[in-house]
Order: structure tokens, then sequence, then C-alpha cells
């Protein structure tokens, strides 16, 4: 598979979203309890879009 023409503004835009998406997630998390199917699905969530921020950050660079 290649890699897809994104745009310097396109990544920009998407880690924004990514950020921004992480934040109010990681605000809601506090909320549910540890072991709960949610809680645990947020935080593989939270992990997944960590790691899309670095790899975005990474192409940035």
């Amino acid at each position: 598979m290649t890699a897809a023409p994104f745009t310097h503004d396109d990544l920009a835009e998407a880690l924004r979203a990514i950020d921004s998406t992480i934040s109010k997630c990681e605000k809601v998390l506090p909320k549910l309890r540890p072991g709960a199917s949610q809680h645990t699905l947020l935080t593989r969530r939270i992990k997944a879009l960590h790691i899309a921020a670095t790899l975005i950050k990474r192409e940035l660079a």
C-alpha cells in the first residue's frame, strides 16, 4: 500500500482533531468504573489515538 498524498495542512488539522479527542476522552475516563467494558474500550481508544498522534508528528517532522 502506498502512502496517501496528505498535505502538511491535512496532517496538522488531523493532529489537532486527535489531540482534542484525546483530551475529551481523558476527561470522561475517571467517571467510568475501572474494569467496566466502557472503561476498557475508552482506555484502548485513547492508546490508539496517542499512537496515531505520534505517527502524524513523526510525519510532520
